[in-house]
C-alpha cells in the first residue's frame, strides 16, 4: 500500500511530482499508477495535470480511473497540480470541457484585453515563469512559506470559484485570478511545486504530513 499515490490517467508531468515527492519524504512510498485498487489504498492521492483539457478529461475517463478519483477527493488528503486544480470545476472554456464538477466554477482563459501593463508592455499568453502568490488566508500547506513567495507558472487557464471562500492563494497576470483552493481535505494549486524551488518543495513537505484538515 503506498503513502502517496500519484494518478496516472496518461497526461501530466508525472515523474517530476513523484520525484519531488519522494525528495521531501524519503522515508515514504510514492507510486506512479494507474491501478485503482493500489489508488484507493493510498493515504495521500495527488492528481497532476499537463495537457489541453479536452484531452485530459477524455484520458481520463479512458483509463477509468474517475471514480477513484472522485472517492479520493472525499476521503483523504488530496492534491492537485495546474490542470488537476482546473479539472476539479465544473467546466472548461478550453474545448469547452465539461470537468470533475467537484466545486462550483469555471475554468476561464485570459483575455487578450487584460494583457496590457500601465507601461504599455503587454504580457504574453500563456502565463510562464515565476510569480508571486498571495495567501488568502492560513492553511497547513502554507507553513512554513512567506507570503508573497515565487511559484512557477505555465498555463493559459485559471479557475473561477463560484465561492470566493475556497480561494486559499491568488497570483496577479497582470489582474489577480485564484491560483490555490483549499476545501475540506482538498487543496490544490495553479502553479507547479515540483518547479518551485524551495517554496514548492516546503508545499509538498508540508503535504505529506498534512491530515487532511484545514
Amino acid at each position: 500500500m503506498p503513502d502517496i499515490a500519484v494518478v496516472d490517467y496518461g497526461m501530466g508531468n508525472l515523474r517530476s511530482v513523484a520525484k519531488a515527492l519522494a525528495h521531501v519524504a524519503p522515508q515514504a512510498s510514492v507510486a506512479i499508477t494507474a491501478d485503482p485498487k493500489l489508488i484507493r489504498e493510498a493515504a495521500r492521492v495527488v492528481l497532476p495535470g499537463q495537457s489541453a483539457m479536452p484531452d485530459t478529461m477524455a484520458s481520463l475517463d479512458a483509463s477509468g480511473l474517475r471514480d477513484v478519483v472522485l472517492q479520493c477527493l472525499g476521503d483523504r488528503p488530496f492534491l492537485g497540480v495546474c490542470l488537476g486544480l482546473q479539472m476539479l470545476f465544473e467546466t472548461s472554456e478550453e474545448g469547452p470541457t465539461a470537468c470533475l464538477g467537484v466545486l462550483p466554477g469555471r475554468v476561464l482563459r485570459f483575455r487578450e484585453q487584460d494583457m496590457a501593463l500601465p507601461t504599455g508592455e503587454r504580457l504574453k499568453i500563456p502565463h510562464m515563469g515565476w510569480s508571486p502568490v498571495h495567501q488568502q488566508r492560513a492553511h497547513p500547506l502554507w507553513a512554513g512559506i512567506e507570503d508573497g513567495a515565487r511559484f512557477y507558472f505555465a498555463h493559459s487557464y485559471y479557475p473561477v470559484p463560484d465561492d470566493p471562500g475556497v480561494t486559499a492563494g491568488t497570483a496577479a497576470y497582470p489582474v489577480p485570478f485564484t491560483c490555490a483552493i483549499a476545501r475540506a481535505n482538498i487543496f490544490a494549486v495553479q502553479f507547479h511545486p515540483e518547479k518551485s524551488q524551495r517554496s514548492g518543495l516546503q508545499l509538498l513537505a508540508n503535504f505529506v504530513t498534512w491530515d487532511g484538515r484545514a
